[in-house]
């Protein structure tokens, strides 16, 4: 009777698990094999040529350049959404008479379509548009840009894009984070004469670490494996230079070249894997300590 009330929970989760697996880990094994073939659309028969997809990836310019634009997507946008969602989310618990209202103006963003945000800041980041009008209106013309068009800048207008319209989330994850610390640390605090930043740095970041762990692993993970804000602002565009790693999976799939699709998937899932999962250990144990 107790081995069957053990087994009972195991029970429960046989099915989920099964679908997962036959739906999520099976693909990835398979994907993972084909990565190490020239699998083709042009060709009938699959070869095993081992590394050879993986050693073009390290060697093409076009790849090299994707793999460079999404790590500074990434940590652009960490840092970004991170440090804006903290800031709002500090200064809007505060006691403000229009605070519900401010909290659902920066959170209205992030339940927007990546489509509907290009269609607002398409029109706005053209040379023409309506940033640099603002710019020139108050004579900081040296400001204006090219911001979908200059190869130098364009993944950085398009990060700034995605934290424009992301921050708003995790501003109300950290504001969950901070309603749960309890104000009695604070009067302590104010008791013993420690000032707001005091207060800030030795109780409100320790407190807010489970809120900081969960924001650094969405951010982190969706900043490694951005795409649609990629593809529908630049297209890739201008030329290769904000090409990012799922762009350039979907074109070779689009070629053809689906072993190679496949190999930088598979490049893209293990550089996920090997940044977050050291990253999650660590800020776990950080909590734990604290």
């Amino acid at each position: 009777m107790k081995i069957s009330k053990k087994l009972y929970s195991y029970y429960l989760i046989w099915p989920a698990l099964l679908i997962y697996s036959i739906f999520f880990v099976l693909p990835a094994l398979i994907g993972l094999f084909y990565s190490f073939t020239d699998w083709r659309l042009d060709r009938e028969t699959i070869k095993f040529i081992g590394w050879d997809n993986f050693e073009r990836i390290f060697t093409d310019k076009t790849l090299l350049l994707a793999m460079k634009n999404t790590c500074i997507f990434a940590v652009v946008t960490v840092l970004g959404k991170n440090l804006l969602g903290i800031a709002l989310a500090v200064g809007l618990n505060m006691k403000l008479k229009s605070k519900n209202f401010l909290r659902a103006i920066f959170y209205s963003p992030s339940i927007l379509s990546v489509l509907v945000i290009s269609i607002v800041f398409t029109p706005m980041l053209r040379s023409e548009g309506t940033i640099n009008r603002i710019f020139d209106a108050v004579g900081l013309h040296s400001l204006s840009q090219a911001w979908l068009t200059n190869p130098s800048i364009v993944i950085w207008t398009v990060a700034a894009v995605s934290i424009w319209q992301h921050t708003g989330f995790q501003m109300a994850i950290y504001l969950a984070g901070l309603q749960s610390i309890s104000k009695d640390y604070y009067e302590a605090a104010t008791i013993d004469g420690a000032g707001s930043w005091r207060s800030f740095v030795s109780i409100t970041l320790p407190l807010l670490l489970p809120a900081i762990n969960i924001n650094l692993m969405l951010t982190l993970i969706g900043g490694l494996k951005v795409f649609s804000e990629v593809f529908v602002l630049t297209g890739g565009g201008p030329g290769n230079a904000s090409q990012v790693v799922g762009t350039i999976i979907l074109r070779s799939f689009g070629e053809g070249s689906w072993g190679l699709g496949t190999a930088v998937n598979t490049l893209l899932f293990a550089a996920v894997t090997i940044i977050a999962i050291p990253l999650l250990i660590f800020m776990r144990r950080k909590e734990v300590s604290e």
